[in-house]
């Protein structure tokens, strides 16, 4: 009988391991791949995400960001400078693991190769109602008090508990080793490009010898996304370089009134479709909501009875929408404004200075979107015309 099993080694599942294990609980992290393994992502390390991670963490960086160069569909092209670092470059294979690994020194147990099947609550498996069965693909049953589901977009976790989107969109990526000259050229610099098709935008994000290119916009424009991304390469010159990986990527963005919790079952991250509706940010996302998943559920592991549990699922839940769902109801409204008006959101980062500094206190953590548009009266009439 473990005392919380959390499901998914992503950035989520880890930081929920970590936190329950902190708490002196015994907690089973289970992955169905092997570690490390690759992820569709850029990769950015904005402010929120390195002040969520573990006491100690050394991010692993591949670069460190000092400049932005920001492009209306390829055209109008601008970049800005800071003195200071603006976020960092991580391989998701690498900083996975190092996850993982710090959740382990808490105490964790890793099982790789795991692939979760089901959970139950109240079935055959289940010796009584303070118990949840995770019943794995081999059929092995294994037993806690509570359970986190951190296994990715497609959950089977979120499936039970239920959880609702609203927003789904398609990301498409390419990592393309490039000679030391052209490395050199993007050292210190990204790249971000509003795109063709309404709410979308494309990125390049350098990691030493290899550029990370990607784009992303709403599901059901296939063809349209894979030809911007064709265009996107073609014309920063990279279309002769062969990707070491191409790949692709569902995210989903949770319905306002999704649960977040069943019973002794709580879910986090992309799990629980939790991420920034515009950037469609989801490491500090993920990293926030595991770690209070993680303290949370091991208060529903001691809790008694099903009253008690519900007690402290509710409590994870509100925390959950005090923070990080209110940046998520500012981040709809920026992406309704930006599918609009694209050129208004270049013109604003690339010619009104206060709309760039905004920009970097945002990545660097020293404020919010959401912060942003209470207190500025400028954001918020803006916002508040698009409402009505």
């Amino acid at each position: 009988m473990w005392d919380v099993v959390v499901v998914g080694a992503g950035p989520a599942g880890a930081s929920a391991a970590y936190a329950a294990a902190c708490t002196g609980r015994r907690v089973l992290l289970l992955e169905k791949a092997d570690l490390p393994r690759y992820k569709t992502c850029g990769g950015g390390i904005i402010g929120p995400s390195r002040d969520a991670l573990p006491p100690g963490f050394d991010l692993p960086l591949r670069d460190r960001v000092h400049a932005v160069t920001f492009s209306l569909n390829g055209k109008l092209t601008r970049t800005r400078r800071s003195k200071n670092m603006l976020f960092g470059l991580i391989n998701r294979p690498e900083f996975d693991a190092q996850l993982v690994k710090t959740a382990q020194d808490a105490g964790a147990e890793l099982r790789t190769g795991a692939t979760v099947s089901r959970v139950e609550q109240h079935g055959s498996a289940v010796p009584d109602r303070r118990t949840v069965a995770v019943v794995l693909g081999d059929g092995e049953v294994v037993l806690a008090r509570a359970v986190v589901g951190a296994d990715g977009s497609a959950s089977r976790i979120g499936a039970h508990v239920g959880v609702k989107m609203d927003q789904v969109d398609l990301g498409l990526e390419a990592e393309i080793p490039v000679p030391p000259t052209v490395a050199e050229d993007w050292a210190g610099r990204v790249l971000i490009d509003w795109g063709p098709i309404p709410g979308s935008y494309g990125w390049v994000f350098p990691k030493g010898d290899t550029l990370t290119v990607g784009v992303i916009s709403a599901r059901g424009e296939g063809a349209a996304t894979k030809r911007y991304l064709d265009d996107f390469i073609g014309r920063l010159g990279l279309a002769g370089f062969e990707p070491d990986i191409s790949s692709g990527h569902l995210t989903r963005c949770r319905a306002e009134d999704s649960p977040l919790s069943r019973g002794r079952v709580l879910v986090c991250g992309d799990a629980a479709g939790l991420l920034e509706p515009w950037t469609r940010e989801g490491i500090s996302f993920a990293l926030r909501s595991g770690r209070l998943a993680g303290e949370w559920a091991a208060r529903v592991a001691e809790a008694n009875d099903a009253v008690d549990a519900r007690r402290q699922a509710l409590n994870y839940a509100f925390a959950i929408k005090a923070g990080l769902g209110v940046e998520m109801g500012v981040g709809r409204r920026m992406l309704t404004l930006f599918s609009r008006r694209p050129g208004m959101i270049h013109a604003a980062l690339t010619g009104f200075r206060p709309a760039w500094h905004a920009f970097a206190k945002i990545v660097r953590g020293t404020t919010t979107l959401a912060e942003i548009v209470r207190t500025h009266p400028v954001a918020r009439r803006a916002l508040g015309t698009l409402d009505r």
